[in-house]
């Protein structure tokens, strides 16, 4: 099989799987290239990159939780300059409006004729990539404001409907411990997030590592990897993945078994469970799982896929009871049961 060139559209072919094998060929390049870029700046935090590479490929959004330092806005801002893409970053306060993100209508006098009309100015959301800073600082009526953004990627201001650019990602930060003068997000905007990303703190030769980039001259210069044509392509590549029949099954049997009503749920599960993921958590499940096969170089699906992206995807959908959190039970440690208990993964991965 030729090797396909780094750059440029796909080539179309007469034969559909040469194309689709060189595109992936492509693909596996650019993100090794991407992460190499990344490593350059970030020591370490592999999962979390991957993970939000995942997010990239899927137009999918993500929020990053970690304690204050591990480095979570610096990876979402180099990960944006090493692409053509446009970066807003918006500090989320507790005086922050609406209006401060989607944007808002000034009156101004046209000196022509002298008429005053009004004219919308664009908000930091009309950009590519949103890096919402701290997000659960905010108010809910401005959390709310970005229900439309991530859902419809177009926003309704003063009866005016616009259209946000593409591709379009919402990627927020919060810290988990912290919780005075914090809102924490609603239960809907949390299950428009693809993944929610737990940023750990590094190992120790990691942690050496950054130490003496930042106590020394170090610098690494960056390049730019993929530009808005070739991220698109990347996008529409993933929806190409094969899926077997029993990787959809096994799929729907781990979401439908975080929800108590089903049946499948041992009592001690039942007693930790209040509510389970909902039918957008198969959707994100299954193209979580086809972009991670794309970044290993897979044209299909496995249940490994699916067990690997499965806390990130479903721990911010699965509400536990007080029982389990009085017991200092976390989504992960449920999650973890709930997959070992799911026999079809098993069998999928024979």
């Amino acid at each position: 099989m030729t090797k396909p060139s780094s750059n440029g559209p796909l080539k179309k072919t007469n034969d559909q799987t040469i194309d689709v094998s060189q595109a992936v060929d492509q693909l596996h390049e650019h993100m090794t290239t991407l992460r190499s870029q990344l490593s350059g700046i970030i020591v370490g935090q592999e999962a979390v990159a991957e993970q939000l590479l995942i997010g990239l490929l899927c137009r999918g959004h993500c929020i990053l939780q970690g304690m204050p330092g591990l480095a979570k806005t610096m990876l979402v801002s180099t990960l944006a300059s090493l692409t053509d893409l446009t970066f807003r970053r918006v500090q989320f306060t507790p005086d922050l409006m609406p209006g401060d993100i989607t944007g808002t209508e000034v009156l101004e006098e046209d000196h022509t004729t002298g008429k005053r009309v009004f004219r919308f100015v664009e908000g930091p959301l009309f950009g590519n990539v949103i890096l919402a800073d701290e997000i659960n600082r905010t108010p809910p009526k401005t959390q709310s404001a970005l229900l439309e953004a991530m859902q419809e990627r177009q926003l309704t201001v003063c009866g005016q409907t616009y259209q946000l650019p593409d591709p379009f990602f919402v990627l927020a930060t919060q810290n988990p411990v912290e919780t005075e003068g914090t809102y924490p997000l609603p239960e809907a905007q949390l299950d428009r997030f693809l993944l929610k990303i737990h940023v750990r703190y590094p190992s120790r030769e990691e942690e050496l590592e950054i130490a003496r980039r930042q106590t020394t001259d170090y610098h690494f210069e960056t390049k730019k990897v993929l530009d808005e044509q070739q991220i698109q392509q990347m996008q529409s590549l993933v929806r190409s993945v094969v899926v077997s029949d029993h990787v959809y099954n096994a799929a729907l049997d781990l979401v439908r078994g975080t929800r108590p009503e089903e049946g499948t749920m041992s009592a001690e599960l039942k007693n930790m469970v209040q509510w389970g993921a909902g039918p957008r958590a198969t959707i994100s499940l299954l193209m979580a799982a086809k972009a991670r096969a794309l970044l290993n170089r897979r044209c299909h699906t496995t249940s490994e896929d699916l067990i690997a992206v499965a806390p990130p995807v479903l721990r911010h959908r699965i509400i536990l009871t007080f029982n389990a959190e009085a017991a200092g039970v976390d989504a992960d440690s449920v999650l973890e049961r709930i997959i070992a208990e799911t026999p079809s993964l098993k069998k999928s991965s024979v």
